[in-house]
């Protein structure tokens, strides 16, 4: 069962921004032969975004991913400049202390341990001890398992499983993505996200699969049962999803219930 704090944090709708050799890109399934460049300056779509009211921004290091180390600081750099010191959460790469560091060093709010979290979780504790609320643990799954490496191997752990590990660390979220559905426009797999925020104590952010604006609200709608946000990346550029409209939404959402 969720815990009141969990219930009274804001719900987020986060964009976001995959970067593939200094552009702006969206995965199918997480194939790197199959990306979409939908820009070449990911700093002017990040700029975009921020005119538009966001309140955190998600980057994907699709190079550090693949790499094991991460590659794409300069891009990252140039994409906090132009938010307004909105805050933005980075994964891909980071696999031990050196890489945490350096990336919390260019300005993030937060970065997102992957597969080290199934690899060493320790090291994602002492991390999240020493970083408290920087700390998010990115859990990639097909078919419930967790994929690690740039989602190029699969392991037979369970999401929960992984999860659990954390529970007493401190880390500020679980990013929970269906690989299956990522980039596919196919609705996100809400169900399986409930239910390992269900198991538990930690906020989870779906991802994977958003393709309308309902898709976000049915996402919002279950932030009782741990659900802190939504991670929205295709759909925004495809125009799917009006990125405003949506904002907008999930605003009017929130202060129907806090009014309730």
């Amino acid at each position: 069962m969720s815990s009141p704090s969990t219930q009274s944090k804001p719900f987020e709708l986060i964009p976001a921004i995959d970067l593939l050799g200094g552009q702006a890109v969206r995965l199918s399934q997480g194939d790197y032969d199959q990306a979409t460049v939908y820009d070449s300056d990911p700093a002017n779509v990040a700029k975009g975004f921020f005119a538009k009211g966001i309140k955190r921004l998600h980057v994907v290091d699709l190079d550090g991913a693949k790499a094991g180390r991460p590659m794409a600081g300069e891009a990252v750099k140039r994409i906090l400049s132009e938010v307004g010191g909105t805050p933005v959460q980075l994964g891909g790469g980071l696999r031990d202390m050196a890489g945490v560091e350096e990336a919390l060093s260019w300005g993030l709010d937060r970065v997102i341990l992957g597969t080290i979290a199934l690899r060493d979780p320790e090291l994602v504790k002492k991390a999240a001890a020493e970083y408290p609320g920087r700390i998010v643990v990115g859990i990639d799954a097909r078919d419930g398992r967790v994929a690690v490496e740039g989602w190029l191997e699969a392991s037979e752990t369970t999401a929960v499983d992984l999860g659990r590990k954390f529970e007493d660390a401190g880390v500020a979220a679980i990013v929970y993505t269906d690989i299956a559905r990522d980039g596919m426009l196919t609705g996100p797999n809400i169900p399986q996200t409930v239910a390992l925020a269900s198991a538990l104590d930690i906020p989870v952010i779906v991802s994977g699969g958003v393709a309308t604006v309902q898709d976000i609200l049915d996402s919002a709608a279950e932030r009782a049962k741990g659900i802190c946000g939504v991670i929205a990346g295709r759909a925004i550029y495809t125009g799917a999803v009006d990125l405003e409209e949506a904002l907008r939404a999930v605003d009017v959402l929130g202060d129907g219930e806090g009014s309730a």
